[in-house]
């Protein structure tokens, strides 16, 4: 039970110091002509695309809210006016 316990130690001692491991990837590398990057980078343009389009469907609708209470606000008081009859003159 100890030996199996002292290699598996060791194994886990040795993935982790293994060298390649140390490597950044390609990204964070600084190689931004590889794949990998403009990956990354389209990725990170799709998401802001989303968030924005997100964005202006909420600016949108509050646009939309405000220009019907604005309307109906409008017509509440065309109708709340008080009307003058014309008079005649004889």
């Amino acid at each position: 039970m100890k030996s199996s316990k002292l290699k598996l130690l060791g194994l886990l001692c040795a993935a982790a110091l293994h060298p390649a491991s140390l490597f950044a990837c390609a990204a964070c590398y600084g190689a931004s002509d590889s794949p990998m990057a403009k990956g990354m980078n389209w990725g990170i343009f799709s998401l802001l695309g989303v968030v924005a389009m997100v964005l202006g469907s909420v600016a949108t609708f509050f646009v939309f809210i405000g220009k019907k209470a604005a309307a109906a606000a409008n017509e509440a008081e065309q109708n709340t006016a008080p009307r003058t009859e014309p008079t005649q003159k004889s």
